[in-house]
């Protein structure tokens, strides 16, 4: 049994996901879709399923038939049971297989802002770990609506639904709290058109004032890594 981490770009990897998994004693391996390597067919051998970030849409489906399948694997997950945790695109792939709308959002959100915690979710096992408000990279143009009987964990000045539960094991986090310094400057170098999209410069992103504690992301990842055992 292992958990399956499924990675659309080089420069976006599991990041301090994969430190969690470590830490709970978990075997894990990522599937590089943007290298050929195919997605899974059904839940069987899997402990867990992690859905990472990447530049396309989920409608994006000619250009990357891959999408497909992973919604059909998460769709697959979530009838066996098996916890899911999407982190931004993965985040918008998991709200579309639950019949969210998810489409553009009124502007690019990027850079290191502020998320409020809903009364929902700062009771979540997982999310409660963060402060009421927290810092987190955000990075992404479409959002999606709450998926019907979902849980609303969060939300930002600009997008309503930022983080999101169903049921007791499958998350989804518009946000990135996986990113750690070196990560954060791979993204900055690969996306520039959406750095100079934003206004931003990447020693912003890089270094930034303020960010959520590195404790506090480990400590979420931590407790959605539990699940899997």
């Amino acid at each position: 049994m292992t958990v399956i981490i499924v990675q659309h770009v080089a420069v976006e990897g599991p990041g301090r996901i994969g430190g969690a998994l470590d830490r709970a004693g978990q075997s894990w391996r990522t599937v590089h879709v943007y290298d050929g390597q195919p997605v899974p067919v059904g839940p069987s051998g899997l402990d867990g399923l992690v859905v990472m970030g990447g530049p396309m849409g989920v409608h994006d489906t000619d250009r990357f038939p891959h999408l497909v399948d992973e919604q059909n694997l998460i769709a697959d997950c979530l009838d066996a049971g098996i916890p899911v945790l999407g982190v931004c695109l993965g985040s918008q792939l998991l709200a579309a297989t639950l019949g969210s709308v998810v489409g553009p959002g009124p502007a690019l959100e990027l850079g290191w802002h502020e998320v409020w915690l809903t009364p929902e979710g700062g009771a979540d096992p997982a999310l409660g770990q963060l402060s009421e408000t927290f810092t987190p990279l955000h990075w992404h143009g479409d959002r999606f609506t709450l998926p019907a009987g979902a849980a609303h964990l969060a939300r930002s000045g600009q997008t309503e639904v930022q983080a999101f539960r169903l049921g007791d094991s499958a998350y989804g986090l518009l946000f990135h709290l996986e990113v750690d310094q070196d990560q954060v400057r791979a993204m900055s170098a690969a996306f520039p058109a959406d750095l100079a999209q934003a206004g931003i410069r990447a020693a912003q992103l890089v270094d930034p004032p303020t960010q959520t504690p590195t404790t506090a992301a480990d400590q979420v990842f931590d407790a959605w890594a539990s699940l899997t055992q």
